[in-house]
């Protein structure tokens, strides 16, 4: 096993903690084809190269308290890294900013936002356009449905099998 490149147990491992993250160790070695200790070796291992970052709940928010999910792309006038790292640090202090993206095309950043109702987003807006980044536009989308949750990156990039007709 290289230090840099997960093996095929590696992936196998990762891809079952993303499907489910409280595993038992004994159900995980099972799953692996692994005795419980050499599993658990390799968790740790995969744990302190970096390779698993953490471990969380997927919360529903929603039945706890009311929310809005608020998907904003924010412009910049100009690419100037000093004003990418105040808005980095602005943004991070926010705490209802809970995912936060500096991507290419016709937007800089793509920020997922948690408020109470619109009238909030309006005053987090405000403050963003109005703060001394460099901010030149914000689109908003409010999150309807969320159609298909994030559980987990494919770890391969090996294609499915194309499906078949009934012809066969």
């Amino acid at each position: 096993m290289s230090a840099r490149t997960p093996d095929r147990i590696d992936l196998k491992i990762l891809d079952v903690l993303q499907q489910d993250a409280r595993i038992t160790n004994h159900a995980l070695a099972q799953r692996v084809a692994l005795s419980p200790s050499a599993c658990l070796a390799r968790v740790r291992a995969l744990e302190q190269r970096g390779l698993i970052r953490s471990y969380r709940a997927h919360v529903a928010v929603d039945r706890i308290r009311s929310a809005t999910i608020v998907m904003a792309q924010v412009s910049f006038r100009q690419h100037a890294l000093d004003e990418f790292t105040e808005f980095d640090r602005r943004i991070l202090a926010m705490p209802e900013v809970v995912e936060a993206s500096r991507v290419s095309g016709p937007y800089d950043y793509m920020l997922r936002i948690i408020v109470r109702d619109v009238h909030h987003w309006k005053d987090i807006a405000r403050s963003l356009l109005g703060g001394d980044y460099g901010v030149e536009k914000i689109v908003s989308h409010f999150l309807m449905d969320e159609v298909k949750s994030f559980a987990g990156y494919p770890l391969t990039d090996d294609e499915p099998a194309p499906r078949r007709g009934p012809s066969g």
